[in-house]
Parts: structure tokens; sequence; C-alpha cells
């Protein structure tokens, strides 16, 4: 269970955030006014902020607080907040069960996959060059083929692909992905990512892509997935 302290914290900062919300809502035009509400949506988000460590780092783990402090990241994000704060709580929750671990008699407590597939999507999302990093973290230590692939849907969404660190890394994983068990969905995301990625980077250089892209359209996957490839192939002499 929570200890108290943390539970009293939680519960405390969820019962009042809402009512901070409605009175910033009711707040007049005035120059006093304004000024309140400024105070006020400082104090939203900070409050905002520490519910989020606190639930995101809850012990023991808990699936739905996670899911909670998820949702609290998705709100803020909209809003334009990409903190340090919300990058390091999307950090711990996109590794979480794979790099920070917690046992209980020898065995993993806090390995939710989909908490790590809505924290990658939110990654992609914060789009910064620390996401990014990352998300290059899940996608070489993950094993949960779904997480994996969204981690790639966002690297594509970012855009960033310095000295082709990011492509080569998808490629790296869906080759490997191949040789053992070719993945439809992982295939599709990563030629979705390998398009995005040319677009922003004025195309793609790297033989090793080329090469994967190739397997791909005439690999073990379903037509579509087939003709996508071939259809980036054309794509992508275009940039030449």
């Amino acid at each position: 269970m929570l200890t108290f302290k943390r539970f009293l914290i939680i519960a405390v900062v969820m019962l009042v955030l809402p009512v901070m919300v409605k009175a910033q809502t009711q707040t007049g035009s005035s120059s006093g006014d304004r000024e309140m509400s400024v105070e006020q949506s400082y104090l939203q988000e900070s409050v905002e902020l520490m519910i989020i460590s606190e639930l995101s780092r809850s012990y023991p783990p808990s699936r739905d607080m996670k899911m909670v402090a998820l949702e609290y990241i998705g709100e803020a994000i909209d809003r334009g907040n990409k903190s340090d704060e919300i990058r390091s709580a999307l950090e711990y929750l996109s590794l979480e069960g794979v790099v920070n671990v917690s046992r209980e008699n020898g065995r993993v407590i806090n390995n939710f996959p989909d908490v790590r597939k809505a924290a990658v999507a939110y990654l992609g999302k914060l789009g910064t060059a620390e996401a990014k990093d990352t998300l290059l973290k899940v996608v070489n230590r993950d094993t949960e083929p779904m997480v994996i692939t969204e981690a790639i849907r966002s690297l594509g969404i970012i855009g960033m692909n310095n000295a082709d660190e990011v492509t080569t890394t998808i490629a790296l994983t869906v080759s490997r992905f191949n040789m053992l068990n070719p993945d439809n969905f992982m295939a599709l995301s990563a030629l979705d990512a390998f398009s995005r990625i040319a677009a922003a980077n004025n195309g793609i250089k790297d033989r090793f892509v080329v090469e994967t892209i190739l397997k791909i359209s005439d690999g073990a996957y379903i037509r579509p997935v087939q003709d996508r490839a071939k259809e980036l192939i054309t794509e992508l002499r275009k940039y030449e």
C-alpha cells in the first residue's frame, strides 16, 4: 500500500485542483482578477506537477495510478507544458519494468506495457531531443512489440536523425524482428517513420535503411505493408 504521507498528498491535491480550476474560470476581467488568475494558473500547474510526480513514481507500483498520471501529462502537453518535470515523468514511465525495475520476492511487479506504450506516445508529442533519446532507449531495451511500435512511430513524429542514429536504430530493430517474428504493425510504423524522417531531413542516405525497406517489400508481411514499402522506395528517390 501507499505510505500514509504519499496517500495524503495525492488525495489533497486531487481534491484541491478541481476547485482551483473552477475558481479560475470564474475570475472577472479587472486588473486584480487577472493578477489572481495568473497566480492561480501558476499554482494549478505546480499542484499538477506534484500529482504527476507522486503518481508516476508511486510505490508499490500501481498501473491505475500511472495511467492517471499519464492523463494529467497529456492535458499538460496539450496546454503547451513541455517542462523538465513532464519529460522526467515520461522518461520514468516509458522505461518502467524494463530499466526501472521493482521486484517483490524476485518477481517484477511494475511491468506495465500499456503504461509504457502511452508514455512513448506522449514523448512523440513532447518532440524534444531528450524525448528522442529516451525513445531510442525504449526501442533498444524493450521487448514488447506494441511498445516498440509506438516508440518508432513517435521517433518518426519527432523527425530528428543526427548521423542517421534514429533511422539505423529503427532498421536494426525491424531486421531483428524480421528474422524471429515479423510484425506487420511494427514494419508499417517503421515505414511511416522513415517517410516522416526523410521529409524532415531532405531524404535518407543510409543504405542499410533502404535494404531494410526492400526486405519488407518482399518479406513475410501482408500485402498492404509490402505495397507501402514499394511506395516508399519510389518516394525516397525524389530526394536524390
